[in-house]
């Protein structure tokens, strides 16, 4: 019998929570797991397809835990493991960080839209926790990142630019300007 879109969705939940257990945001308390929960549930606010959100909560798995593209082919199916596989940076533990994230607004000029969805959703998360951790902790923020602010901000500003070139239809469309409007918030 199959399993129905519902039932992924907490199979993934489940997933994710396993994997990334014991994990935390960076410079934070925060359990990591809130981190693909909120990306996954800006998605299905969104009215995404079931396996762009179960993507969603998978989304780091194979960048910043133990799980292989094998075990999430195995888990989840080939469409769940080719989107996860898709948002992941290659090179992800060696490469120096700008030529990972040079990679990325390259990779989502020409990526299909839904890989784009999925990452738009993933740095929207990213930086409504980096506008709330600015006005908790102020400049000290910049010092939990592997880059200094000044190349954080030619970094989401780029892919402003990307989201909104890409993303020119609803719900794509709308996220890409909240984006826009955080990354003026962010790096005022």
């Amino acid at each position: 019998m199959p399993v129905s879109a519902d039932e992924r969705l907490f199979r993934a939940v489940a997933f994710a929570e396993q994997a990334h257990r014991g994990q935390f945001r960076k410079g934070t308390r925060i359990p990591y797991l809130i981190h693909p929960l909120r990306v996954a549930e800006i998605l299905l606010r969104a009215g995404v397809a079931p396996d762009l959100a179960v993507a969603a909560l998978l989304h780091d798995t194979l960048e910043d835990t133990a799980i292989t593209e094998a075990a999430l082919r195995r888990a989840f199916g080939d469409r769940v493991a080719d989107l996860v596989v898709a948002l992941s940076e290659p090179e992800h533990r060696t490469a120096p960080w700008a030529r990972r994230k040079a990679h990325t607004v390259a990779f989502l000029r020409t990526a299909p839209r839904e890989v784009v969805l999925l990452s738009l959703a993933d740095k929207l998360d990213n930086l409504r926790s980096m506008a709330e951790d600015l006005r908790w902790v102020g400049e000290a923020l910049w010092q939990r990142f592997n880059a200094p602010r000044a190349q954080q901000e030619a970094y989401y500003r780029q892919l402003a630019a990307v989201f909104r070139q890409r993303l020119l239809a609803d719900p794509g469309r709308r996220l890409a300007a909240e984006f826009a409007t955080l990354v003026d918030e962010v790096f005022a």
